[in-house]
């Protein structure tokens, strides 16, 4: 696994830098996973060029949330994060998008889309607090 002195997350979307306490120290990928994830209501870990991955956010964004965003293939431990969310996806399904909902792993596209259409998103995005109406 590599290893480095200092990660950078880079963010779009909705994500805050000063919520995102110091992650400039973070070099673990499986503590970025971690700390991204428990420090915003909603995250999508993406790959900029993956269309899966703009129906997740579009999706989102249609719904009124702000996610915060990490593009992994943008990020200098991006391979790293990749195999920790390779890891977490189920059946060898395809790590990205990965979307984390109240600091906790909901999936990948399949598990979002099925939330959105059986009517459990909306309000697993109010618990989370991203969401307020």
């Amino acid at each position: 696994m590599q290893v480095a002195k200092k990660s950078r997350i880079p963010m779009g979307g909705g994500g805050d830098a000063s919520t995102m306490k110091n992650l400039m120290d973070v070099v673990n990928p499986y503590e970025i996973v971690r700390e991204v994830a428990s420090t915003n209501a909603v995250v999508v870990f993406s790959m900029s060029g993956c269309c899966m991955c703009t129906v997740a956010k579009r999706l989102l964004f249609g719904l009124g949330v702000g996610p915060a965003i990490v593009e992994v293939d943008r990020h200098e431990l991006g391979h790293d994060i990749h195999a920790v969310l390779f890891q977490l996806a189920a059946n060898g399904q395809q790590p990205t998008p990965a979307i984390f909902v109240g600091g906790k792993f909901l999936g990948s596209i399949e598990t979002l889309m099925a939330c959105h259409i059986n009517g459990t998103l909306v309000p697993l995005l109010k618990d989370a607090g991203a969401l307020w109406l």
